[in-house]
Parts: C-alpha cells; sequence; structure tokens
C-alpha cells in the first residue's frame, strides 16, 4: 500500500550523513551507515524531481561543548567526534548538498534542540517529514520523534537509515512505528 505525499508539504530530512559516520576513516564509523549512502542519494534524487524539500543536518561539536556540562556529555559516551571545522563533521561527498537545501546544525542527538528547523519548516506549510539518515537508534530516532512531539508526521525511511547493529535499526523502527510515527520502504512513497 502506498502513501502518497503532496511535494509542498514534505521535506526529506537526511539525518547526519557525514564523514564521521559514514566513512571508514571515520571516528564513529558504522558500516551500515556507508551502506545507506546509496539508497539516501536515490531517494535524495526522487525527493528533488518531484519538487519537494530537503533538509540535512549535520552533528556539529565544538571542542569545548562539554567542559561545563553537569551530566550531558556525549564525548563521555562516543569520544571526541565530528568537531567544527574538521572533515569528519562534512556531509559524504556522495551527497551533495544543492544550493536549495536547507542545512542544520545541531549539538545534539535531536534536530530540533536548540535549532531553527521548526520555524523553517513552519514558515514553509511543511507537515509531513521523511526521515533518513544515521544512526537509526540515536539522532534518527531523537529527531523524527521530536518531530512527532511538534505535530509534525514523522514518516521513517526503513530502508534509507544507518545503524551500528542491525537490531538497533529494528529496535528504532518498532518504537516509532509504535510510539510517534510511520515506517515505510522507499518503493511504498509516492507524490501526488
Amino acid at each position: 500500500m502506498s502513501i502518497e505525499l503532496e511535494p509542498e508539504r514534505t521535506a526529506l530530512v537526511v539525518v547526519d550523513m557525514q564523514n564521521g559516520f559514514c566513512h571508514p576513516d571515520g571516528s564513529l564509523y558504522a558500516p551500515g551507515s556507508e551502506e545507506a549512502i546509496e539508497p539516501i542519494a536515490d531517494l535524495i534524487e526522487w525527493v528533488d524531481d518531484a519538487g519537494a524539500s530537503v533538509v540535512y543536518t549535520r552533528d556539529v561539536h565544538p571542542p569545548e561543548q562539554f567542559e561545563d556540562a553537569y551530566y550531558y556529555d556525549e564525548f563521555d559516551q562516543w569520544g571526541e567526534h565530528v568537531l567544527e571545522g574538521s572533515w569528519e563533521a562534512e556531509v559524504v561527498e556522495e551527497l551533495p548538498v544543492d544550493e536549495a537545501d536547507h542545512v542544520v546544525e545541531k549539538h545534539t542527538y535531536d534536530a530540533f534542540q536548540r535549532t531553527e528547523l521548526e520555524g523553517w519548516l513552519n514558515a514553509r506549510g511543511i507537515k509531513d517529514l521523511l526521515f533518513c539518515g544515521t544512526l537509526a537508534n540515536v539522532c534518527v530516532l531523537h529527531s523524527a520523534g521530536s518531530a512527532g512531539l511538534r505535530d509534525f508526521r514523522p514518516i521513517l525511511v526503513e530502508d534509507c537509515i544507518g545503524y551500528i547493529e542491525e537490531d538497533h535499526h529494528e529496535y528504532a523502527l518498532e518504537h516509532a512505528d509504535w510510539l510517534f510515527g510511520e515506517v515505510e520502504h522507499s518503493d511504498d512513497l509516492e507524490f501526488a
């Protein structure tokens, strides 16, 4: 069964497809993230052809970001990664960011936390958000969940989402489908 979307009300949110996560030389490289590059490139082309919006998120951390943290410290969890201005923080070259695309720099797992994303979407009347990118159970899950709590319609595109372990991917999709959004295969999406 296909889901029909209206291009003017839809944005593809490409979450954190950066060298640090998707390239074998990245500090947090996951093969499942690299495998997602090609299907995401196809999805971006399809969305562009339909005239819908494309949003890229970039996880970016100033080196001193967590120096005065009380509790939340991603460097404790993951080590230093995607530092501001570094090669790791750049979007992988296979997914060239177009001038028309919107880029959101975020500093947490959630693309809406202290960013302009919600206002940018609302100003354009966008309500349906297709989520792809990486990692399934971290930034994709938290960003899509945050979208649902803000009354957007989050649709996780299951074949275009990277992961560290397959059961993380499965968990994230089941959780999203159960709690706040929808999960669909890219083949089941179409534009009106």
